[in-house]
């Protein structure tokens, strides 16, 4: 079965063309800035490279100018003689779509109508910077495959699983119930799918284990998985809370913001991206919201750098400990993402001083980047896995599983 794996940003597509059967990518790529004069296409055809400028678009359905014309352009492409991996359309038989926020009412993905579009408009209010953009890669798609099914696969549906003494905040109930402000924790489809690959890796049951996931990139996020529910995760209402992040400044004394506005004369507007956009470990180092440079700026003695390292290894370590006694153990510990999955100073930095919960780091298992492995000490109890993440796979999963049943 040949699954068409689309994410849609606000002025970029991702796409992967994946055959279920095997697993196999056939083509991926990425169209990005969506509706600009330089827009660009990146395309994979299984180990290759091909770069579609503006030049060379107009042999592959015209000039990308919106999210309806970059559709095309994947749906050209992937037919194309020269690029393409299949021979027509009819056989992209799905398309499931990563969709950030579903609200409470989906904790499963969904087969796409005009009820589920409808929901989604209504949480765009929940996430104004993800949802409308998955809504028009939705609609441009619907509007070239009339007859393909398609499916919504949601971030936050993973998370539905917690107890209300995880997803409550402590504001008056009332808000909650009119207005829906809760916790709602993202990054699900990751933690499920490598939580998923970990339990095959132990060659253990799900239902038996406790887990920790770690998803640390750019944005961040730390889930507690028991017996395969998520029942706490790091973000929140949006996914600027938990974990401080690249650019965004995870948890913080809310009174901060109104001190912010009479202080410093700042407005909604200023404030809303200083958080999201300036803070971090960008706002912590001055150098930067990567960190391989943060990681370089360090050895040259940059103090500033230096601790931002260390506040997202001590605030991750933070979650672990606080999840363990969620959870009332822990039987393995999941990194993965950017991060957590290529960083292996941070994963050493985070793992240490937990010996007394008898968890170890061996540094020679540690010394991987991007491939499944125990890296925890033969003495250590609580293992500590490395599993990278394949979001594209899991949602491609989920949309088959939604389309047989």
């Amino acid at each position: 079965m040949k699954i068409l794996v689309l994410n849609c940003g606000s002025s970029s597509l991702k796409y992967q063309l994946i055959d279920l059967t095997s697993e196999e990518i056939l083509a991926k790529g990425v169209i990005e800035r969506i509706g600009l004069t330089d827009a660009q296409l990146i395309h994979y055809r299984y180990d290759q490279k091909f770069i579609v400028a503006e030049d060379q678009q107009i042999n592959y359905g015209g000039i990308i100018n919106n999210h309806q014309s970059a559709v095309n352009c994947v749906l050209t492409v992937l037919t194309a003689l020269d690029l393409g991996v299949i021979d027509n359309l009819t056989q992209i038989e799905a398309v499931g779509h990563r969709v950030v926020h579903g609200g409470e009412k989906y904790a499963n993905s969904v087969l796409i109508n005009d009820t589920v579009i409808a929901d989604l408009e209504y949480y765009s209010k929940l996430a104004p910077l993800h949802n409308p953009a998955n809504i028009i890669g939705i609609k441009s798609c619907l509007a070239l495959l009339k007859t393909t099914p398609m499916v919504a696969v949601f971030d936050t549906a993973f998370h539905q699983t917690m107890p209300p003494e995880a997803y409550v905040y402590s504001l008056p109930y009332n808000l909650y119930q009119q207005y829906a402000i809760r916790r709602y924790g993202f990054h699900g489809t990751s933690h499920k799918y490598v939580a998923q690959q970990a339990a095959k890796f132990l060659n253990r049951d799900l239902k038996q284990l406790k887990l920790i996931s770690c998803h640390l990139g750019n944005g961040a996020s730390v889930a507690a998985i028991k017996f395969g529910h998520s029942i706490d995760t790091s973000m929140g209402f949006t996914p600027l809370a938990g974990l401080t992040m690249g650019t965004r400044c995870g948890d913080l004394d809310p009174s901060i913001l109104p001190w912010l506005a009479n202080e410093l004369n700042m407005d909604f507007a200023t404030i809303d991206n200083l958080l999201n956009k300036q803070s971090g470990i960008l706002g912590i180092s001055g150098v930067s919201s990567d960190f391989r440079d943060l990681a370089e700026a360090s050895t040259q003695g940059n103090t500033q750098a230096e601790l931002a390292l260390n506040i997202f290894s001590y605030q991750v370590k933070k979650y672990i400990g606080a999840y363990m006694a969620a959870m009332n153990g822990v039987d393995a510990i999941i990194f993965t993402a950017g991060i957590g999955e290529n960083d292996i100073k941070t994963r050493a930095r985070i793992i240490s001083d937990l010996e007394c919960f008898n968890i170890k780091l061996d540094p020679q298992r540690n010394n991987v980047r991007g491939k499944l492995t125990l890296i925890s000490s033969e003495h250590s109890l609580v293992k500590v896995l490395l599993v990278p993440t394949n979001e594209e796979l899991m949602i491609a999963k989920e949309t088959k599983l939604v389309i047989h049943n």
